[in-house]
């Protein structure tokens, strides 16, 4: 699947990919057709609970673990302006963020802290 910029577009991209009209997909998952049109558009967020995020890529048939199983989260994550759970629990990232921060931010990190920080985002 091409990977899209938003959610949104994601998620239409992927029932597209599915041959289904979004009349089709709705009534054959049960969901309500105004909010799933609301979502692709960008209208609504993303869902943020893990389990909701992972109903809807079953009904679009994303395979857990694939790339579009990652995309479809991180898309998720990234518009709510979160980090992934998995991203967060493996590496322990959030200790790590004001050093990520500040060298966005363009600000001065020392050559150590700037090595572990690359070494983090490696192992993970």
């Amino acid at each position: 699947m091409e990977e899209k910029k938003l959610f949104g577009e994601f998620f239409k991209a992927c029932r597209i990919a599915n041959r289904k009209t979004l009349r089709q997909f709705c009534i054959e998952n049960g969901l309500d057709a105004g909010n799933i049109s609301k979502l692709e558009r960008g209208l609504l967020p993303p869902p943020q609970s893990k389990e909701k995020l992972e109903e809807y890529a079953g009904y679009l048939k994303i395979k857990k673990g694939s790339d579009d199983w990652y995309t479809f989260f991180d898309l998720a994550a990234a518009e709510t302006g979160r980090i992934p759970e998995d991203i967060m629990a493996k590496a322990k990232i959030e200790d790590k963020l004001p050093i990520l921060f500040r060298t966005l931010r363009g600000q001065k990190v020392s050559d150590e802290n700037l090595e572990k920080l690359i070494k983090m985002l490696k192992d993970a």
